[in-house]
């Protein structure tokens, strides 16, 4: 349906110009028109490409000369509208609940993220746009929107199911992860099919174990403005060759998402960053890049490539059917040195807290901040924590039962392990275990291949609000 309406030009009321506009089947109005009035707030000098269609620049929205209160023109505040209303909302939230509000807005601008967390709008179900998906995403994290992500399998029209496995097994490390469609679209939740259903499991059982890591990075955009979801450059500003990769992301500093982007397609071909990574779904499968490689991964429909670097330590749960559920399961931490350390070191954060308070701080005794450290040195491994606010976690019975090391130099049984500088005898239900892990790239050193050994500590019983210290020494080959 068309009708013809004039519309009163604000900043020059004694004219008027004709603007043609249709009604789509749901009432909403789509203009048309090649110019909404003829001011130079509507046709500016600088041009914008709206909706990729090189219309005007008030295209489906207010025209850019309406006057707001007080003689502020839509031309200044358009940008900040949505921002204001999220301070605002925020604000009532608080004050109605005394809770730390959730507030999810498409209308954001530079600092939003403080307020608002952000979904991208009107994504199609297509492999392009599950591509541009990612670098969406790392710009937000840039603007200061941290919590942000896609409409997962895209919101119109219907995604294949295939698009939907590649989808979820991105959208699953998303800062914000959600599957949404159009209401007229056809229905494309997870599990209408099964074997979308068995990615969104593998892929966000993986998300639910790394909720604690993904907390803290919470706390970390919260307190410093660093984004969640980032850019290979973030963490290596000197290798040059990831400057303007868009087809990977890192979570935070330590893991990196290598997903398939591309319509049939079983491997991905992955940029990695000099160091060494630690496959997060087969931790004795390892990558060691010297200078920086691709390296070409395989990626059957149900696997998505998730790679831990060296020197990290990840806080990590046991998932559960709920966010609720899974951040009361027992923590198990992940230790990563470089391929065959002999001398190395290791840390990583973990923030935790009552997360309905108004505000994630410290001070308040409802969280408890912890920094774990580790080093392998002379044979020696030594793992241990410096607890902040130790009432909260002691409270809530957080207990650390598994420890995993990668990237151990030597061969043969480790041995000798320490709890708070006690011996673990035999009578213990503690269990020191170690396997050889295997290259997926070939590293040589001189003639001779390093070996890497993988080693657990299972059966602890540490309290994730005391300070512990966990030691033990490795094995050499005789």
């Amino acid at each position: 349906m068309k009708l013809q309406i004039f519309v009163r030009d604000c900043a020059k009321s004694q004219r008027t110009s004709s603007v043609q506009v249709e009604l789509d089947q749901v009432g909403t109005v789509a203009w048309i028109a090649k110019n909404i009035t003829e001011t130079r707030w509507d046709d500016p000098p600088y041009k914008i490409n709206a909706s990729g269609l090189q219309v005007p620049i008030g295209y489906k929205t207010i025209a850019t000369s309406a006057v707001h209160y007080n003689g502020v023109l839509e031309y200044d505040a358009h940008s900040i509208y949505g921002f204001s209303q999220a301070i605002a909302t925020h604000k009532a939230l608080q004050g109605l609940e005394g809770k730390r509000p959730f507030i999810l807005s498409r209308s954001t601008y530079v600092g939003s993220g403080k307020y608002a967390a952000h979904w991208t709008g009107d994504n199609q179900g297509t492999w392009e746009d599950l591509k541009y998906s990612i670098s969406t995403m790392i710009n937000f994290g840039i603007f200061g929107v941290p919590m942000v992500g896609s409409d997962i399998c895209g919101f119109y029209p219907a995604p294949t199911e295939e698009l939907c496995n590649r989808w979820i097994e991105v959208g699953a490390f998303y800062p914000f992860s959600r599957d949404h469609a159009n209401y007229y679209s056809p229905r494309q939740e997870l599990y209408q099919w099964d074997s979308v259903a068995k990615s969104a499991r593998n892929a966000l059982g993986m998300r639910y174990k790394i909720l604690p890591y993904l907390y803290t990075l919470n706390y970390e955009a919260h307190t410093t403005g660093a984004p969640i979801a980032r850019p290979l450059f973030f963490s290596f500003p000197d290798y040059t060759e990831c400057y303007g990769l868009s087809t990977q992301f890192l979570l935070g500093s330590s893991l990196m998402i290598s997903p398939v982007l591309e319509q049939g397609k079983s491997q991905v071909k992955a940029l990695f960053p000099p160091g060494s990574w630690y496959n997060m779904f087969d931790m004795t499968q390892s990558i060691t890049s010297e200078g920086g490689q691709y390296v070409t991964l395989d990626a059957p429909l149900h696997v998505v490539n998730v790679h831990l670097y060296q020197n990290s330590i990840l806080p990590m749960q046991q998932g559960g059917l709920i966010s609720k559920e899974a951040r009361m399961t027992p923590f198990t931490l992940l230790v990563s040195f470089p391929a065959g350390a002999t001398d190395g070191k290791a840390a990583g954060k973990l923030f935790l807290d009552d997360d309905e308070l108004q505000e994630m701080k410290l001070g308040s005794g409802s969280a408890t901040y912890v920094d774990f450290y580790a080093t392998v040195s002379e044979g020696t491994v030594k793992l241990w924590s410096e607890v902040q606010e130790s009432k909260f976690a002691l409270d809530k019975g957080w207990k650390i039962v598994k420890v995993t090391v990668l990237g151990l130099g030597g061969s043969g049984a480790p041995s000798s392990l320490e709890v708070d500088g006690k011996p673990v005898t035999g009578a213990s239900n503690i269990e020191l275990s170690s396997l050889e892990q295997k290259y997926i790239t070939n590293l040589e050193v001189g003639d001779e291949k390093k070996k890497i050994m993988m080693v657990e500590v299972d059966g602890l019983e540490i309290p994730v609000g005391k300070n512990f210290a966990v030691s033990w020494k490795m094995g050499v080959s005789g």
